[in-house]
């Protein structure tokens, strides 16, 4: 599926206990779900999925941060490159 299939972005975030960046993730994409088009879904790293998508993905730092099944970014959430995608999403579903 491409992005232009698609309206809405699909964020998961694979979240660890006591982790600032992971919460921290987390309340930059609530914020930008208000402005942009995206589903948020938490996956709590000790769960079976979290295990999966570690062991698929092996990020290098928490939180892993997936954009429609793709990797994204695992650490520190780069709010401006995720911006930047989302808004590249919504000018392509626009042409």
């Amino acid at each position: 599926m491409t992005t232009t299939e698609h309206s809405t972005a699909v964020v998961t975030l694979v979240h660890s206990t006591a982790c600032h960046f992971c919460d921290d993730a987390a309340v930059v994409l609530e914020a930008l779900a208000i402005t942009h088009p995206l589903q948020i879904h938490t996956v709590a790293l000790d769960s079976s999925e979290g295990i999966d998508l570690v062991a698929q993905h092996r990020p290098a730092m928490n939180p892993l941060v997936l954009v429609d099944g793709e990797y994204f970014s695992s650490g520190r959430l780069p709010r401006k490159k995720l911006v930047r995608l989302l808004e590249e999403r919504t000018s392509a579903r626009a042409r």
